[in-house]
């Protein structure tokens, strides 16, 4: 019994190493930010000029474009949220706004899920709005198809919390 105890801490110690070593810190000179991607299945595929973007398998999978927000002083990130619906994303075809919700991390802000049509296929899009500072927010968007990206949201959320500014 004594055995079987022993074993099953060193399986559990062992699962939570492996689980702990497959997040990876990402960061890169040309950004003022550092995150932490919690599954090898995200890779880069732009590195920053505008924005830094990343997929999860593929864009229909999951796709993340974090992007850098200069803001009037005293502009909130419900503020950015209502500003981005009015003239980005009601144009999408199928556009339905989802609810906005308070979001805490490394980094404070908001976030908003919307539902939207590409090429036929129901989509998902959540974004997270983290205020840096009272001229800066940063916007995490992520994409992809709807029933795919809603099974990743845990890790969508570890991504936004992981967010802090170097």
């Amino acid at each position: 019994m004594k055995l079987l105890h022993v074993l099953s801490s060193v399986l559990l110690l062992a699962l939570c190493c492996s689980v702990a070593g497959a997040q990876q810190v990402y960061t890169n000179d040309k950004i003022d930010y550092v995150i932490e991607l919690p599954s090898t299945e995200w890779r880069v595929i732009s590195e920053p000029d505008a924005a830094l973007e990343f997929v999860f398998g593929d864009r229909l999978e999951g796709h993340l474009k974090i992007r850098k927000e200069v803001v009037a002083a005293g502009t909130t990130a419900s503020d950015l949220v209502q500003r981005d619906q009015d003239q980005r994303l009601r144009f999408l075809p199928g556009f339905v706004a989802g609810k906005e919700e308070k979001f805490a991390g490394r980094t404070n802000g908001v976030t908003t899920s919307f539902e939207f049509i590409k090429t036929g296929k129901p989509m998902l899009g959540r974004v997270y709005y983290l205020e840096t500072d009272n001229r800066t927010i940063f916007a995490l968007r992520f994409t992809g198809l709807r029933d795919k990206l809603a099974r990743i949201r845990n890790q969508t959320d570890s991504i936004a919390r992981s967010f802090k500014v170097k």
